[in-house]
């Protein structure tokens, strides 16, 4: 019999441009975005750290500033007891949801009894894709027929049929959301980052800003080049029934770059009960998949197939969704094909809007779905994403 594995709390930062010298959160190292919220999760919970089992982080390059453990070594560097262990894990854009999984499992087996999962990405300071890997081999990438994310984006959208206005009109709608849950307040899960002083250096998603249907649809295609320089003929023999690939995914449809970092902390109800902890929610399945990779960003659907039915729960049974917007045509498919009303998806706005910090994203996200669920006064939430390679994660939580 599995242990109850509790959700005592979600905090996240806010997202600061991801651009060399732009953004608020460039100054800020990775180490210290992870280590303002170990702080904050300390201070907000009264946290006796001693009694944290673990901490797991996740990071989308896991590289220089980035790389080694950075979770542990962020544990040494703040006011937290050295008696918490610390680890680091990768799963591209999944990687936070993961480490919150993860951190269930221990939970529920019974081996630990408080941890902590989330992630961090400074876009800013790292860059995307400067681990490298065997991913950019070009021999592994003609055998596994691999073509551009954003490009893979107008591949599905072509499959799926969905056209220019319908992934602008998704885009509008996600900023005009996020600017109201902003603008009241909704975000309860934000924390600011300070400097060693204490000094506030950002305290609001600094990516959300107003646009229109007409200033969406003059923004050019993002995608086109890797189309035109041999990625769309890769794709075509993965679908040859393609004979073109619309671009449609432009920088106002897709998810920004950011910075940013996400934590939970879970536990057991007795651990919790110790530390004076009351809980938000409790997991109650989580499921990973592979889906195809020329096209990468498919795994939501099937991801949550799986979950759903280890809970023994039906798409009906889900009161709120946080699907994050990798691309628009991510969530029109995922809501097409499990008949997901806009009024139940990324209510508050999504990567879109306010960006993706790809390491960190899954761990922010669930803070959203949470708190509003509180809001609302609902009870089941859904959070998934897709990931590079083909990957597709979710978790189910329902507050208790």
């Amino acid at each position: 019999m599995t242990t109850e594995a509790y959700i005592y709390d979600a905090i996240r930062t806010p997202r600061g441009i991801g651009k060399p010298g732009k953004g608020s959160l460039f100054e800020v190292k990775p180490i210290d975005l992870v280590t303002n919220l170990l702080e904050a999760m300390k201070t907000r919970n009264d946290l006796d750290t001693a009694q944290v089992d673990d901490v797991i982080i996740a990071t989308g390059d896991p590289v220089n500033e980035q790389g080694s453990n950075l979770a542990k070594t962020a544990i040494n560097y703040s006011s937290w007891d050295a008696v918490t262990t610390g680890a680091q894990i990768h799963r591209y854009c999944a990687g936070a949801l993961d480490a919150v999984n993860v951190s269930a499992a221990k939970v529920m087996a019974g081996m630990e009894d408080l941890v902590c999962g989330g992630g961090v990405e400074s876009l800013s300071r790292v860059g995307m894709g400067a681990s490298g890997g065997a991913i950019t081999d070009p021999a592994v990438q003609m055998k596994s027929l691999f073509i551009s994310q954003g490009l893979g984006a107008d591949l599905m959208a072509s499959l799926d049929g969905f056209t220019r206005e319908d992934v602008d009109r998704y885009a509008l709608m996600s900023q005009v959301r996020a600017a109201h849950a902003r603008d009241n307040g909704y975000f309860k899960s934000l924390v600011p980052v300070v400097d060693f002083n204490g000094v506030t250096i950002l305290d609001h998603d600094e990516l959300i800003r107003e646009t229109s249907i007409e200033s969406l649809a003059s923004l050019k295609p993002s995608f086109k080049m890797f189309n035109d320089f041999g990625h769309g003929d890769v794709a075509r023999l993965r679908y040859p029934q393609i004979e073109e690939i619309d671009n449609i995914h432009t920088p106002g449809n897709s998810s920004g770059i950011v910075d940013g970092a996400g934590l939970v902390l879970l536990g057991n109800k007795a651990a919790g009960d110790a530390q004076g902890l009351k809980p938000r929610a409790r997991i109650v399945s989580f499921a990973t998949t592979g889906s195809e990779p020329t096209i990468m960003l498919a795994g939501p659907v099937p991801a949550t197939q799986k979950a759903l039915k280890k809970a023994g729960m039906t798409m009906n049974d889900i009161d709120l969704v946080e699907l994050n917007e990798a691309f628009a045509s991510v969530v029109l498919r995922f809501q097409r094909e499990l008949n997901v009303e806009d009024e139940r998806i990324n209510v508050n706005g999504g990567a879109i809007a306010m960006g993706h910090p790809i390491g960190a994203t899954g761990a922010m996200i669930l803070g959203v779905l949470l708190d509003e669920l509180e809001r609302r006064d609902l009870r089941t939430g859904l959070c998934t994403l897709c990931a590079a390679g083909g990957i597709g994660i979710a978790t189910i939580i329902e507050r208790v």
